[in-house]
């Protein structure tokens, strides 16, 4: 509590680093995995290859993906930018199961009925079936929110600085007040992005909670 005392201003500016390395891959994330997982839905025979493809995005390790990406881009090493794109490709891969899986959870005969009232192509999947899916959508956003607070710790290596800096600097210099404040700000940052999260999904499907009133 002292050192978090004495130092309070720099965890808060590390902790908004953070964050926003963590929400701008996870809306950039789920835009890039709206029409692929529309597309693993609307033609199934794409399904299987479109999700290993995807899938396999998430076995690169973080750390080569973060040293590649200025290769890629043309940026420099210390780019907060590489952060971004790795965390975005990394969501994607997370997120396109996600999406695919809710959109064809969407039972046939509300499609059918969708279709019968003029609903099709763009204007069904905005209006019918993606609202139908948010909960599972949500649910795949949540695990990626926390995978990605998670990851993004590792990009101290490459000197982009969050709360991860606190566990590196912590440990190497055995400061267990910073080391600790890193892991309980990391922690509650996942937390944090996850009720906020939580709540967009209630206040995106009230249907549910009224649902579950008349229960």
């Amino acid at each position: 509590m002292t050192w978090l005392g004495d130092n309070w201003r720099t965890v808060l500016d590390l902790a908004l680093s953070h964050l926003w390395l963590s929400v701008v891959p996870l809306v950039l994330g789920l835009v890039v995995s709206l029409p692929l997982g529309w597309a693993a839905k609307r033609w199934p025979r794409s399904y299987p290859a479109i999700l290993t493809s995807t899938g396999l995005l998430y076995t690169i390790p973080s750390l080569a993906l973060f040293v590649v990406m200025p290769l890629i881009l043309g940026t420099k090493i210390l780019d907060p930018l590489n952060v971004v794109v790795a965390m975005t490709i990394y969501t994607v891969a997370l997120l396109v199961r996600t999406v695919a899986d809710g959109l064809r959870a969407v039972p046939d005969h509300i499609e059918q009925a969708a279709t019968a009232m003029g609903y099709k192509g763009v204007r069904r999947l905005v209006g019918v079936e993606l609202p139908l899916a948010i909960p599972v959508i949500s649910a795949g956003l949540r695990v990626a929110a926390v995978s990605n607070v998670s990851i993004i710790s590792i990009a101290s290596v490459i000197a982009v600085s969050q709360l991860g800096d606190l566990l590196v600097d912590g440990y190497n210099r055995v400061i267990w007040g910073e080391l600790l404040t890193g892991v309980v700000a990391c922690v509650l940052l996942a937390l944090v992005l996850d009720a906020v999260i939580v709540l967009a999904t209630r206040l995106l499907t009230p249907w549910r909670t009224a649902q579950g009133g008349r229960a």
